[in-house]
């Protein structure tokens, strides 16, 4: 008589063990999970890096980067909306003692965010659509979206209930000025961030 072979449960990996494997395979791509959903995003083109840049020397002559603040690209968000959601804005002001602030996987706390900015690049729709309320939800006090696609750029503030209730629409040939919040007073001009569209 022979012994019938035991078989092992399969235990299948969390959200956030698959999205670190994910980002093992795809050097350079931008994992995420928003609203329980694991996304993916290719490196963005030179434009988009270029709009990162003309954006962070006016925050940083305004003495954004300093002991009080700092500017920091790729920034893990942790959100409170699902029990491993997180995302990576593009640029963010934090307050300086950030690395106090460290949940896990590195990705902090919203309560350091002042403010995330997104540069659409072709993830524009998770940009437009899905980070707002995620962003909101989160408490972050303002959120910038550099839109190349629709040449336009929107300050969004004032969140509550999961959503951003002040939603400013600024276009080319025009300039805006970003919450004093931040930490400073900053204008900056739309043509100088939008860079080009994609």
């Amino acid at each position: 008589m022979s012994a019938a072979a035991v078989e092992e449960p399969f235990e299948q990996p969390t959200l956030l063990e698959t999205a670190e494997l994910i980002s093992t395979q795809f050097a350079g791509h931008r994992v995420e999970i928003l609203g329980g959903q694991i996304t993916v995003t290719p490196p963005p083109d030179g434009q988009h890096g270029d709009s990162l840049t003309s954006i962070s020397i006016p925050l940083l002559v305004a003495g954004l980067h300093g002991e009080t603040t700092r500017l920091i690209q790729g920034i893990g968000l942790w959100l409170p909306g699902g029990p491993s959601d997180f995302a990576v804005p593009d640029m963010s002001i934090v307050d300086a003692d950030y690395a106090d602030h460290l949940i896990e996987r590195n990705c902090y706390d919203p309560v350091i965010f002042r403010l995330v900015l997104e540069v659409t690049s072709s993830n524009h729709l998770i940009d437009l659509k899905i980070k707002p309320l995620l962003y909101a939800e989160a408490g972050v006090p303002a959120y910038v979206i550099v839109d190349r696609k629709n040449l336009k750029v929107m300050v969004l503030t004032e969140p509550r209930d999961g959503e951003y209730r002040v939603h400013a629409v600024h276009h080319p040939g025009q300039s805006f000025t970003l919450p004093e919040s931040i930490g400073a007073a900053v204008t900056l001009s739309v043509d100088d961030v939008l860079i080009a569209k994609k």
